[in-house]
């Protein structure tokens, strides 16, 4: 399944995507259940199929179960019915959030690419090299980055994220695959000369509006192989990155592994996997995202993820652009 949060009257709630519609799962439950005859259909619905994103992939295989009859029996109700009962939305009207909006941890690996290494003029990592970043700093699909006053090296960093479905301390790499519940695409937006003025990257990764982030979680049984993924990115329609996630340097179960030794992943955790060679700070002569300029990271099977990039100065005057926070 392709899975969205999407947001309406206020609300965060779960949806599957099927060609240019969103199927809201908790609603087309509660619909399955009432077909039934249930008088408390839609505490059913709740139960099983929640309209919340990490509640929803902690009830793990039954959660999908449910969502898959609920699916199904879609078809035996007529389309303008679930249109006006919201079970079905165009794609168009949808406002999308990241899909695990609040995540418990953002867990980055840095230099994750052999090729990247080389440009950065950097040794090979002998263990994950891992950075955090702060939830409150996501970016929805088509919503803005900001560009800080503060500087003006802002960089893309396309990226493939893996999403925690099982809870777990201490795993080992034979056992690491399953516990990711899918896959989605990152864009680790980077301020250089803060993440460089020091050793540690925490103040560049972690600036208002700079972390793009969706637009799917595409479950890990619609994915083949995570391990050989292409992944471009682009700015205003020119290539930067160009590579494939057969690069990794350190696998998925080498990472996980490497991390729960030390703190317990939790359900909707999210691990950002590195960034190929590319990155605009090594180029000659440098290159960083302005203003007016669209940032587009896509990963073969798994999505695309655009946003343009704005001013802080226009962000702060305008309303609500500074993404979905």
């Amino acid at each position: 399944m392709r899975l969205i949060t999407y947001q309406q009257a206020g609300q965060q709630r779960l949806a599957a995507t099927l060609d240019d519609h969103a199927i809201d799962l908790n609603r087309a439950a509660a619909a399955l259940h009432r077909s039934r005859g249930a008088v408390n259909a839609q505490a059913l619905a709740d139960a099983t199929v929640p309209a919340d994103m990490v509640a929803f992939l902690a009830a793990g295989k039954d959660a999908c179960l449910a969502a898959g009859a609920a699916l199904n029996h879609l078809a035996a109700i007529d389309r303008e019915e679930a249109r006006r009962d919201l079970l079905i939305l165009p794609m168009s009207d949808v406002k999308l959030l990241p899909p695990v909006p609040r995540p418990p941890k953002i867990i980055c690996v840095a230099r994750n690419y052999a090729k990247h290494a080389k440009e950065a003029n950097l040794p090979l990592p002998e263990l994950p090299i891992l950075f955090t970043r702060f939830a409150n700093t996501l970016v929805a699909p088509g919503d803005p980055v900001i560009r800080p006053t503060v500087s003006e090296e802002l960089d893309w960093e396309g990226e493939l994220a893996a999403i925690i479905g099982e809870p777990g301390y201490r795993i080992t790499r034979e056992r690491a695959m399953d516990h990711i519940a899918g896959y989605s695409v990152f864009n680790d937006v980077t301020v250089r000369d803060y993440q460089f003025r020091v050793t540690q990257y925490t103040a560049g990764k972690n600036f208002r509006a700079s972390g793009p982030f969706g637009p799917y979680l595409v479950t890990a049984d619609a994915v083949a192989d995570p391990h050989d993924l292409p992944i471009t990115t682009e700015v205003n329609g020119n290539v930067k990155q160009d590579a494939n996630t057969n690069e990794f340097i350190f696998d998925l179960p080498t990472i996980i592994e490497h991390i729960s030794e030390f703190v317990p992943l939790e359900v909707g955790d999210v691990i950002a996997t590195g960034t190929p060679a590319g990155v605009g700070f090594k180029r000659e002569p440098a290159e960083f995202l302005r203003p007016g300029d669209s940032v587009k990271v896509t990963i073969d099977g798994i999505g695309v993820l655009e946003n343009p990039v704005v001013a802080e100065e226009d962000a702060l005057a305008g309303d609500g652009a500074d993404g979905f926070a």
